[in-house]
């Protein structure tokens, strides 16, 4: 049994949680395991593709798992590029899963493709790495946290997510970095800056210590 399904995270208030969460939609990955998984650890969530209900938002899941030009282009069809950008300058607390964290950033060589640029950096392709190491890295990885953050708190040495991608986080300031995991390089699992937190790999889809994850997004209040 993976390390990420022995070990029970504590809830953080032991009754259902009252905040909302808008969990943004735009035809990429699975947003109804985010809104099920949020569900498992007492939080309330609903997926929209409407614009003006992200802008609104309160508090937001960015998930996503797909080709980053074609998402950007949804992105820029329903207007959620704009919405996005409104509610990271408002201060509104913003998860980016997986793709959702790497179109975070400015630019991404999947397709050369110019990204949402709300936190400088880049997203680059896996180098060529020996035979036994495969991309897309596919599968459970252990993150070594590197600065402390609310939303990675309290998570065990021995810890496993679930990862699934062939490009990686590259934001530009190394201070934003908060953990980091091997695959052939070291590259970033996780990063954040102001309100803003992003994870490569996939809560909704890592056992008790990804939906203690979500439990802790939920509850974060950033301070910028």
């Amino acid at each position: 049994m993976r390390s990420g399904e022995r070990r029970i995270v504590p809830s953080l208030g032991g009754r259902e949680n009252t905040k909302m969460i808008t969990i943004v939609d735009y035809d990429a990955g699975n947003p109804t395991s985010v809104r099920r998984a949020l569900a498992a650890v007492g939080v309330r969530s609903a997926i929209t593709p409407d614009a003006d209900q992200v802008r609104r938002a309160d508090r937001i899941i960015f998930p996503g798992v797909g080709h980053a030009r074609s998402t950007m282009a949804v992105l820029v069809e329903r207007g959620l590029d704009a919405a996005l950008r409104e509610a990271f300058e408002r201060g509104v607390p913003i998860l980016g899963i997986c793709v959702g964290a790497q179109l975070s950033l400015s630019h991404s060589e999947e397709g050369d493709t110019p990204c949402l640029g709300l936190i400088p950096g880049r997203v680059r392709r896996f180098p060529p790495l020996p035979s036994s190491l495969k991309v897309p890295h596919m599968g459970w990885n252990r993150i070594a946290l590197r600065e402390p953050h609310p939303v990675l708190a309290g998570l065990p040495a021995e810890n496993e997510f679930y990862f699934v991608h062939s490009y990686y986080l590259e934001p530009a300031s190394p201070e934003r970095v908060i953990a980091t995991t091997q695959h052939g390089i070291e590259f970033v699992s996780a990063f954040a800056q102001a309100n803003f937190a992003a994870v490569q790999f996939h809560p909704e889809k890592s056992g008790p210590l990804g939906l203690g994850v979500l439990e802790r997004f939920a509850a974060w209040s950033p301070t910028c």
